[in-house]
């Protein structure tokens, strides 16, 4: 009975995810024979290409836990996250949500967090061009027009929370820099962009992260400052539209619905 395409494949991408599972029938050598030693070297290329992929996308998560354990980790995700895109620099999205599941690693609380920081770097990296609004745009809009302006900002703009010192951590992770206490006490929401040519990671401050995802939702100015007012009562204005016009987060200013 000829069997479909799709349950080739499945029969196939089973049996390289899976060691135990003999090769597919349809697998035969030169001599028209089955060829298990042969897809077992493909096998292993291609898990170890996919765990090549994994540490490629996360140098600072494998130097905090060693290459052994990452190499154990990786191999681990590869097996249960088969790729979903041929195209190997999308792989990997899902891992700082394996990372805080995978029990041996679960005593590092702040892991899954320096993960997500290195996949947004990542896409930030990858992002569109644009170019980023001078200081003097802003200074071009009268003062009761502002709480009515609708900031677009850079498409490579991503946002990290974390109840953890997660950028301090970050940081010392992917520089030569020595290794000092930390005050796990303290939490460091990150905003990675890319305005120019190097991706930028900062800390956000108090009610930040709300006050800028209102911003990428389109709310207007006005709008966007009373979600970081109700996330934090520290929440600055000034200091946090300061603090993204020097990143180069912003990149057009609109008038209302306009």
């Amino acid at each position: 009975m000829l069997r479909s395409l799709s349950d080739v494949q499945a029969e196939f991408a089973a049996a390289l995810r899976d060691p135990a599972v003999p090769p597919p029938a349809d697998v035969v050598g030169p001599d028209g024979g089955p060829a298990p030693r042969r897809f077992a070297v493909y096998r292993n290329n291609v898990l170890g290409a996919l765990g090549n992929a994994v540490a490629g996308s996360f140098p600072a998560v494998e130097r905090i836990v060693g290459k052994d354990f990452f190499r154990l980790m990786a191999r681990t995700y590869v097996l249960e996250t088969p790729p979903t895109s041929p195209v190997l620099m999308d792989y990997g999205v899902t891992f700082p949500d394996f990372i805080a599941g995978f029990e041996p690693a679960a005593s590092l609380r702040y892991l899954p967090d320096v993960a997500r920081i290195e996949r947004a770097w990542r896409e930030s990296y990858h992002a569109a061009d644009a170019t980023p609004l001078a200081p003097s745009a802003f200074a071009e809009v009268p003062n009761e027009e502002l709480p009515e302006i609708v900031l677009g900002l850079h498409p490579s703009l991503r946002l990290v929370p974390s109840r953890f010192p997660a950028v301090t951590i970050w940081r010392m992770n992917v520089s030569d820099a020595p290794i000092t206490p930390v005050d796990f006490s303290v939490g460091e929401d990150a905003l990675i962009v890319r305005p120019d040519a190097e991706v930028e990671v900062r800390v956000v401050p108090p009610g930040g992260v709300a006050f800028v995802t209102a911003l990428l939702a389109g709310e207007t100015l006005g709008i966007a400052a009373e979600a970081g007012q109700s996330a934090d009562a520290r929440f600055d204005l000034a200091g946090n539209l300061a603090g993204l016009i020097g990143a180069g987060a912003f990149v057009e200013i609109r008038r209302g619905s306009t």
